[in-house]
């Protein structure tokens, strides 16, 4: 029997041997190439070569698509939906029903009801169902180009066999170099935030630790933020948020915090977790001031804003980061803010963020994916592009609302980042729509037959947004088992 275990156990001590030797120059090279000059905050410009290689190779399978579908005489791309229906100018309700009126031959004289109103309001339900402003954020953006990503269905006869070649080569890339190296990288960033900020927390000299979190945070999101391969562009850091005010950004995905903390140190806000989550809550709070609620505490709308506004009013502490909208979007477009936080009498600094989706979708759709599985995805795609847009301080001018403060700094945002501005709650990704939309419609419609002038889209718009905030008077705060937004 010896004689047959012997050379077992030899072979299981030669594999194992060799497995700790590989894992050790693994962890060499890593350690040497990628986290140090990421903690010393040195580039080698090896991310902008690797970005400039893959749009080439994109426009290259780009071009042989489009070549085999021209030879074929095929279409190759589906039509845009959105020009299905052609739209005009937006003018008043009056006006709209008047032109039905008129176009069926009746003389608009008198406000009254006429059968002849019913084809409005059925022709705006039908343009709201083909073309669903809402719906229509919260699926994953669509890309005229392929990205080797994925294969589209529609294009999946034009496949040649280098394109095929080419993608299954993309494939053992992502998955057998890139996503262990992530791996890794974000096992490593997240370990040594834990490490750290709990040693730092110990310090007794509070100008040391506050220096010392400082480097710590920067370092550990420095790691991660490679270990996304995230090749981020900042604009106008001139505006960067500072002490005593509120930051607030469209949010797209849960790294948009890794994006911002990146380039600056905030005190994030969200409710208590447990787990790993409620680990690194816990050790950021002992090195740095954040805001954590109990779920008790997040109904008491009072206790958030009186915490928030004891934060900004300390001039020694960090700039709040908090998403407004809620939810994350799929990066086209802005969704309405939640009131709450503009109520509070501080500096607010907006930042823009908009993502490149040809190297990776970075939009977290909650509903369809968790989120292991959607860090999964990021760390398995080519890379995370984005450009961040610090733009200029705003403050609440006198007789101006929270909710007007709120659209404002909104448009701002929208704007600048080349995103559509909507009215619509983010909520409405979960939820009905509120009985108070509905119930707007009908005094809009109701005013018409009584005759009063002046009833516009604009003024309906902008009601029914208000309508809306107002009876959202808790400030809204991240749920991370039942919500998108991710403050951690």
């Amino acid at each position: 029997m010896s004689w047959f275990t012997f050379p077992v156990d030899n072979l299981l001590c030669r594999c194992l041997s060799i497995s700790i030797t590989c894992l050790q120059y693994w962890l060499t090279l890593l350690f040497v190439f990628i986290i140090v000059p990421t903690v010393l905050g040195v580039s080698f410009g090896v991310c902008g070569l690797y970005m400039r290689t893959l749009l080439k190779i994109f426009e290259w399978a780009t071009s042989r698509i489009e070549k085999e579908a021209k030879e074929k005489n095929q279409q190759l791309y589906k039509p845009y939906s959105n020009g299905i229906i052609a739209k005009a100018q937006p003018s008043s309700l009056q006006q709209e029903l008047l032109e039905v009126r008129g176009s069926a031959g009746g003389l608009p004289s008198e406000p009254e009801f006429e059968m002849v109103d019913i084809f409005f309001f059925c022709r705006r339900g039908v343009e709201s169902i083909l073309d669903d402003e809402v719906t229509k954020r919260f699926s994953a953006q669509e890309l005229e180009t392929w990205n080797l990503l994925t294969r589209s269905n529609y294009n999946f006869h034009h496949f040649s066999m280098r394109l095929t070649v080419l993608w299954g080569l993309g494939i053992l890339i992502r998955y057998g170099v890139l996503l262990p190296v992530r791996v890794t990288l974000a096992a490593t960033g997240i370990s040594l935030l834990l490490v750290f900020t709990a040693l730092v927390g110990l310090l007794p000299n509070k100008k040391l630790r506050f220096y010392l979190c400082e480097k710590v945070h920067l370092m550990c999101y420095r790691i991660c933020v490679r270990a996304l391969t995230a090749i981020i562009t900042y604009h106008n850091r001139e505006n960067k948020p500072k002490t005593g005010g509120i930051c607030v950004s469209n949010h797209t995905t849960p790294i948009d915090v890794i994006i911002l903390a990146n380039d600056g140190r905030y005190s994030m806000v969200g409710q208590v977790h447990g787990g790993l989550m409620g680990m690194i809550q816990q050790a950021m709070t002992k090195s740095s001031p954040h805001i954590w609620f109990e779920r008790s505490e997040v109904k008491d709308r009072h206790l958030v804003a009186k915490r928030l506004s004891d934060h900004v009013a300390d001039k020694t502490k960090q700039p709040i980061l908090i998403f407004p909208e809620g939810t994350c979007i799929n990066n086209t477009s802005v969704m309405m803010f939640k009131k709450g936080i503009f109520e509070i009498a501080c500096t607010v600094y907006p930042v823009a963020i908009k993502y490149d989706p040809r190297f990776g979708d970075a939009f977290w759709n909650s509903s369809k994916f968790g989120l292991v599985c959607y860090l999964l995805r990021m760390m398995s795609s080519w890379a995370i592009v984005c450009s961040v847009w610090y733009l200029p301080p705003m403050n609440r001018e006198e007789g101006e609302d929270a909710v007007q403060f709120a659209n404002r700094v909104k448009a701002a945002i929208a704007a600048q980042g080349g995103l559509v501005d909507l009215i619509w709650d983010g909520g409405l990704k979960r939820a009905k729509v509120k009985d108070a939309f509905k119930e707007e419609q009908q005094k809009l419609y109701s005013k018409v037959l009584v005759g009063e002038q002046e009833v516009g889209d604009e003024r309906d718009n902008t009601h029914s947004e208000d309508t809306n905030q107002e009876e959202d008077e808790r400030i809204q705060l991240p749920q991370m088992d039942n919500e998108d937004t991710v403050n951690v």
